[in-house]
């Protein structure tokens, strides 16, 4: 008799955890803890299409540094004591101080039933107003842009768009990087149909590269170039004169101010700093094409100006008609996977659930359909007000779900003393050593929350599309849903009914249904239709856009607002008079420099997941700033060298690369790196953070700065099988490799010193040494029984050692001794493949220059030969600089 064959996994349908696309994904769980990753042809956000971080998502589900159980002031406790201590913290919080001495920080990586649980208790039933999150550091201007022009959050316009439009302009938006599945769909529409591409931004990106033209304007200057071309469509006979008087107000207000900033294209061109004829060329693209989306994102949000910055582009868009139409309006690419649906339930302070506010009849609405004793009727405070709030003793107890704000936060080394002041501090979390997780004290409590892969739920992406994540891993530990942790804590404080929930599905349906109550099409949030959905209609609701009432239309609205109605009293779009642009801070002769921030392409937020890939840490490995030539020979500094950056807010040491690509007199560095993965370089503990007058969302992209040479004596590298803690006094990143961990590093140690200390690490193990001591060099491999464990070279800083052959030595567990002598003689045994420039294939800088040498000459045939660039496409722009360079040594 034949033994039964176990049953193949089928592969689950899910969605990415990453950006705001919000791309669809199958999952094949491989039975010990991991999964098969492949993009999802039949969603409608990628068609299949991953990026480098969604196709890798089968390497980050390992459960090292997982919180998987309960703890409660560093020591593990079961989940009913630690529940007791968060309801009991809570009760005596509000009972001493109030509840509005009680906040809630949350995040765009929870679900939308997570979200929509915290929310309704902390603003319904705590009745603390005080509940924000962090999309607040990503999106908040764009919503209060849509709000001040349209009465209401809405997108108008879908995906689709970006395929019809005829000229798509980003502000702001390294959309080859941040968003590359969405920047391949526009790529897409140039060489099919000849689309335009406009880039504004500060910083020549990789994005920026691809352009058809690229205006790298002076930082904080978007307004006047969107006044300019205000002005110049009005004066041209550029405008919808129809639409602007049947369905707009405030038009004249708004060109008056425009004129006041920037009333022609050379007061433009002074105003950005860009040339006039540059100037005249974008909106002369603008003015002629019809079909135009303008897509803008952390670079014009992430501002103290942010909200007018989207108004600006808005007021282009409604003076010319062209919103609501294919191809054509405003659109907001969000940041995180979940920022849609966080703004749905209310998650930040200046909101209630289901794109409510706080109208009297609003807060009575919401008060009756939750049944909600203590409902708040007012506005909370916004993150940076929240955690100032934590110093000032006004806020006593604080819950953190899901994000890590003493990595994001601007002012971070403040927010973590302020920790130390609250009488009760709850982390709900994912990962144990996350910096804000670390920051655990007395009063503390973590709690072991569910990750991607493990948990039920709903995300809405940027163009309005809800769609389901599933689980399709067991519930590791301890670990539980968000949902489920809160709801317990509510019924602990006495709020049991209002809280049952046996499912996610539940509180979706709960969702839905509130966005349908009393809703007669005046607000813009309604899916009403799902509001009877069962639970098998739940486990398998396709992706669906909203709107979708319940009485309405079978399948949810691509765009809003071609019938020219918006949400407003009257139904008109309001144009929106900016104010002239300006620094957060102005720059002094003790800050000459101008600091902006941003994304790598490969890592995510603060790395806690894309920090276990080794594909991912392979193309940029360590925190870097970067500099212009001209103001890298002014301040004294070296490609490669090591910088101090610092503000009046903190310091950051990085590793400096030289770039014609980036403005002079200003800086960039990026965000993801933290106290979990290098020394010093978290960019929160540099930016200032003034928060838009109007979103509250903090300044991210202009903080004054000055930057310094940082001497070290040596400069190496450390790869060990189990990460290795740095000596204090060393400079450090360090990044998953194969087979192990990888530590890059500088000291003022010399070759000596750093021999006594790997003798004094590794005892008892066989040491293979090669020194050189005059010369400052030093190599060392270590062994245990035959199976290679450690291995570091070691020069002088100005010689620094390149690890690429070693890590492809390294992945040898018990190398021959051909590979042996490589590592100590510091140069490969066979070709290394050079640093990962296509990430989705693990394709390296040696494979593609030898693609071109062999000749090459295009992208096509450069991923024809090597498949470099054939599944994004985010390396595409590194692979056509290469190409030119390649054949030119070739030549010669």
């Amino acid at each position: 008799m034949t033994a039964p064959q176990p049953e193949t996994p089928s592969a689950v349908r899910t969605t990415c955890p990453y950006c705001g696309v919000g791309c669809g994904v199958l999952a094949t769980p491989d039975g010990r803890g991991g999964a098969g990753i492949a993009g999802d042809p039949e969603h409608p956000a990628n068609f299949g299409r991953l990026c480098s971080k969604g196709s890798a998502l089968g390497e980050t589900l390992s459960l090292e540094n997982r919180l998987l159980h309960p703890m409660l002031d560093g020591a593990r406790v079961s989940w009913e004591a630690a529940l007791g201590a968060v309801a009991g913290g809570l009760r005596r919080t509000a009972e001493a101080h109030g509840p509005d001495a009680i906040a809630f920080y949350l995040s765009g990586q929870l679900l939308t039933e997570d979200y929509y649980v915290a929310n309704k208790l902390a603003k319904g039933f705590i009745g603390t107003p005080h509940v924000d999150t962090n999309s607040r550091l990503c999106m908040s201007s764009a919503v209060a842009a849509h709000r001040r022009a349209f009465g209401s959050d809405t997108v108008p316009g879908c995906y689709e768009d970006l395929d019809e439009a005829d000229l798509i302009v980003l502000v702001g938006s390294n959309a080859a990087w941040c968003h590359p599945i969405l920047f391949r769909r526009m790529a897409d529409a140039r060489m099919r149909r000849g689309a335009k591409l406009v880039v504004i931004d500060p910083r020549r990106t990789q994005t920026g590269e691809e352009a058809d033209l690229f205006l790298g304007l002076r930082p904080g200057t978007d307004t006047a170039l969107f006044s300019g071309l205000l002005v110049h469509l009005a004066e041209t006979g550029g405008l919808d004169r129809r639409f602007i008087a049947e369905h707009t107000s405030g038009f004249e207000a708004a060109l008056d101010r425009a004129r006041l900033i920037a009333p022609s294209l050379a007061a433009t061109a002074a105003a950005t700093g860009l040339a006039e004829a540059e100037i005249a060329r974008f909106v002369d693209l603008f003015a002629r094409t019809k079909r135009v989306v303008t897509a803008f994102s952390q670079g014009a949000n992430q501002s103290a100006q942010g909200t007018d910055k989207g108004n600006a582009i808005i007021n282009c868009h409604l003076a010319t008609g062209r919103i609501g139409q294919p191809g054509q309006g405003p659109f907001s690419l969000t940041g995180q996977p979940n920022a849609m649906g966080g703004r749905e339930v209310g998650g930040l302070a200046n909101m209630l659930a289901a794109h409510m506010h706080f109208a009297p009849e609003e807060v009575d609405r919401v008060r009756r359909f939750w049944g909600a004793p203590r409902i708040i009727t007012g506005e909370g405070m916004k993150a940076v007000a929240l955690f100032e709030a934590i110093d000032r003793g006004k806020i006593r107890a604080l819950w953190v779900m899901g994000t890590n704000p003493l990595v994001s936060m601007p002012r971070a080394d403040a927010i973590r003393a302020s920790l130390k002041k609250l009488d009760l501090y709850v982390v709900s979390e994912a990962v144990s050593d996350s910096d804000t997780a670390r920051a655990a004290g007395k009063r503390t409590v973590l709690l072991p929350a569910l990750a991607w892969g493990e948990k039920n739920g709903t995300v809405t992406n940027s163009e309005r599309r809800i769609s389901r994540q599933r689980s399709f891993l067991k519930a590791p530990g301890e670990a539980r849903p968000d949902w489920a942790i809160v709801s317990d804590v509510a019924r602990r404080l006495g709020h049991g009914k209002s809280f049952a929930y046996l499912s996610a599905a539940a509180i979706f349906r709960e969702h839905a249904a509130l966005s349908g109550f009393e809703n007669n099409g005046s607000r813009d949030f309604d899916i009403g239709a799902l509001s009877d959905l069962s639970d098998a209609a739940y486990a398998a609701n396709p992706p669906v856009q909203w709107p979708l009432p319940k009485r309405g239309a079978a399948k949810g609205r691509a765009r809003l607002f071609a019938d020219g109605r918006f949400y407003t009293f009257d139904q008109r779009a309001r144009f929106v008079a900016v104010q002239p642009p300006a620094l957060a801070q102005e720059t002094s002769a003790e800050y000459p420099l101008v600091l902006n921030t941003g994304r790598v392409r490969d890592h995510w937020h603060t790395m806690t997941r894309t920090g276990k890939s080794q594909r991912l840490s392979a193309h940029r490995s360590v925190p870097f700033v970067e500099i212009h030539p001209d103001d890298a020979a002014a301040f004294g500094l070296a490609e490669g060298g090591i910088a101090e950056v610092a503000t009046a807010h903190g310091t950051a040491e990085l590793e400096l690369v030289v770039t014609a690509g980036i403005r002079p007199g200003t800086l960039f560095m990026p965000m993801h790196w933290s106290d979990m993965n290098a020394s010093k370089a978290r960019v929160g503990a540099v930016v200032r953070g003034v928060p838009d007058p109007v979103s509250g969302q903090p300044e991210l992209k202009a903080t004054p700065a000055r930057i310094r040479p940082v001497a070290y004596r040596s400069r190496g590298f450390l790869l060990t099988r189990e990460p290795l803690a740095a000596p204090s006094g060393w400079w450090w990143a360090r990044a998953a490799i194969q087979g192990g961990s990888g530590l890059q590093f500088a000291a003022q140690d010399g070759s000596r010193e750093i021999a006594l200390l790997m003798r004094g690490a590794f005892q008892g193990l066989e040491l293979a040494e090669y020194a050189d001591h005059a010369r400052g060099r030093y190599r060392c491999a270590v062994y245990r029984e035959g199976r290679l464990v450690a291995s570091l070279s070691l020069a002088p800083a100005e010689d620094k050692p390149d690890w690429e052959a070693a890590k492809a030595l390294f992945a040898e567990d018990q190398p021959e001794a051909p590979v042996r002598r490589a590592l100590l003689s510091g140069r490969a045994a066979a070709a290394a493949a050079g640093p990962t420039i296509c990430a989705c294939h693990g394709v390296g800088l040696d494979a593609i220059a030898g693609a071109i040498a062999a000749g090459a000459g295009t992208v096509e045939a450069v991923g024809a030969a090597c498949k470099a660039g054939t599944n994004c496409g985010s390396c595409i722009p590194e692979i056509r600089k290469l190409l030119p360079e390649t054949l030119a040594r070739s030549a010669a």
